[in-house]
């Protein structure tokens, strides 16, 4: 008789866009890591909380925020977080600009993840990801 094997769910988060949706995505992402046994979870709520900021500043509701554990049955290895909106902008970095007072995120947030990107969906909008070293 053959065996079926589910891959594990994957925690998901939709938010309003509102200006509560990075510290609902934080806790939600500290919740994560909890319950996976990761201790430090500084970076990741970094990373979160600039993807949900920008589509909430820049993207079109709603906001789904996914925390994807890579590895053998989806434990023990590396973090991805997914934002996902319906806005069809491109996050990008933009060139340093000492005066200005906002616009750093991206920049800082690419130097401290493995990798990120930003992919379209094929029902339109797009998903912001990093991977987590």
């Amino acid at each position: 008789m053959p065996t079926t094997v589910t891959p594990p769910e994957i925690p998901m988060l939709i938010l309003d866009s509102s200006d509560q949706a990075p510290r609902l995505a934080r806790r939600f992402l500290a919740e994560q890591f909890r319950e996976w046994r990761i201790d430090d979870d500084y970076v990741a709520r970094l990373v979160v909380c600039e993807l949900v900021t920008n589509a909430y500043r820049h993207g079109k509701a709603p906001i789904i925020v996914r925390v994807v554990r890579d590895g053998h049955d989806g434990h023990d290895g590396p973090v991805t977080v997914e934002v996902w909106d319906a806005g069809e902008g491109r996050p990008v970095i933009r060139p340093e600009n000492h005066a200005a007072s906002s616009g750093r995120g991206l920049l800082l947030m690419s130097e401290l993840v493995q990798a990120w990107g930003v992919r379209p969906l094929n029902e339109g909008g797009k998903v912001a990801w990093a991977t987590l070293r």
